[in-house]
């Protein structure tokens, strides 16, 4: 290996560590994509790995439906409020479906709380809103416990998160879409024949979700 390779593959390594919200994740898909056609009316999905896994379990939806994909694993809301003019509003969508939160909560990127995380979610919202995107936003899904985080109490964290987010899109005539009230259990947590691990959907549970979101879709472009 030459000395100019060795430099190139340090300077993407420093890249890598740098791009905290990993906005070039979509990058090439981004740009291969390109404008919308006159006819189209494209629909976005941003959110983290239960977003990003939609797609890997249930791939028909996206792809029968021309839904784009803009899911990153492990993601908290400022992350995705950083790439959201990149990955959401330069493909210039007709729709943007909005599902963030629940890595907040675990403190993937630290300390937070419930308002900051509302905050983000409703900026993204404003963006999307003042290029004429409509919106579209998600409830948190039940967690009971997250196996990585010792963080207290997260069932009771996402139901006042909720409350929050379906107040806001009540206030504002916007869609929300409520996948909570079908997955949740009397802990609260997501009921066990949703998951594996009691916080990533399974098919079954993306089965609910994608009949949600297409009804949901169909009544609104």
């Amino acid at each position: 290996m030459t000395i100019e390779n060795d430099i190139r593959l340090h300077i993407e390594d420093i890249a890598k560590e740098t791009d905290w919200a990993n906005i070039n994740h979509y990058k090439e898909a981004n740009s291969e994509l390109g404008a919308p056609l006159d006819s189209e009316k494209r629909v976005v999905f941003i959110g983290d790995s239960i977003t990003e896994n939609w797609e890997l379990i249930k791939p028909e939806f996206f792809s029968e439906n021309k839904f784009i994909n803009r899911g990153i694993g492990g993601q908290t809301s400022p992350q995705m409020l950083i790439r959201f003019r990149s990955d959401v509003i330069e493909l210039k969508p007709s729709l943007i479906i909005i599902l963030a939160g629940t890595n907040d909560i675990a403190g993937n990127t630290g300390p937070t709380t419930i308002n900051m995380i509302s905050n983000n979610i409703i900026s993204m919202s404003e963006l999307a809103i003042s290029h004429g995107i409509k919106v579209a936003i998600s409830s948190v899904l039940p967690v009971y416990n997250y196996n990585w985080s010792d963080v207290k109490e997260p069932n009771n964290k996402i139901v006042d998160l909720n409350k929050i987010l379906s107040n806001y899109t009540i206030e504002k005539n916007l869609l929300y879409l409520d996948y909570y009230k079908y997955m949740v259990d009397n802990r609260p947590g997501l009921k066990k024949e949703f998951s594996d691990d009691e916080v990533h959907p399974n098919k079954a549970a993306y089965e609910i979700m994608s009949e949600l979101a297409l009804k949901a879709i169909n009544t609104n472009l």
